[in-house]
């Protein structure tokens, strides 16, 4: 019987890779020849999907940031709900995807702060995204007459400001306190009232 046909070298399989390299390894330790060792095959077939090493590592952030992003498009485009209660389940749903992140898999996520510090542009994209996503619940809240702001662009980049503290990985350490629950539903609630009309 001849052997099984090697797995094809994707860069979905060289990212999912190098997830499991860097949690193994930490991003200053690991390399691509540690992702090529582990995928079975030479560097420069890793280079042939990723030219240099951050190449890799910023596709990999990317890749990280892009799952909320999918996560939270899903709540902004919901159809029927009122704006404040997507707002409200945004917010929470971005909350608890960071928590779940940052307490299931403390390794991963301590190696994604030191990527995200690295990949400005990426980040700045990605923040862009979830800040495009809240100005879009907000304006059609205003269209609704439900909730009152003369720029829902500038409305939008406040809460998601104001709400820094239950998403930003620097305040991870914040997240395991027993009334962040509570403080968050506290700010949160306090925004959407601020918001209506």
């Amino acid at each position: 019987m001849p052997p099984a046909a090697a797995e094809p070298l994707t860069p979905e399989r060289i990212l999912e890779t190098t997830e499991d390299v860097l949690r193994r390894f930490g991003p200053t330790k690991a390399t691509v020849v540690d992702v090529a060792r582990a995928l079975g095959v030479s560097h420069g077939s890793v280079y042939r999907h990723f030219p240099s090493k951050a190449a890799l590592r910023e596709a990999v952030t990317d890749r990280w940031l892009a799952k909320s992003v999918v996560m939270l498009e899903g709540i902004a485009s919901r159809p029927g709900e009122s704006a404040s209660s997507k707002l409200e389940a945004w917010l929470e749903a971005l909350f608890e995807a960071k928590r779940h992140k940052a307490g299931d898999d403390p390794e991963l996520f301590a190696t994604y702060t030191v990527l995200l510090a690295e990949n400005s542009d990426v980040v700045d994209a990605h923040l862009t995204e979830l800040i495009d996503q809240l100005a879009r619940i907000i304006a059609e809240g205003v269209e609704a007459g439900t909730l009152a702001a003369p720029d829902a662009a500038a409305a939008a980049r406040a809460v998601f400001d104001a709400t820094s503290r239950f998403h930003d990985p620097q305040y991870a350490p914040d997240w395991r306190s027993p009334t962040i629950l509570t403080e968050f539903e506290a700010v949160t609630a306090l925004l959407i009232r601020g918001l209506r009309a």
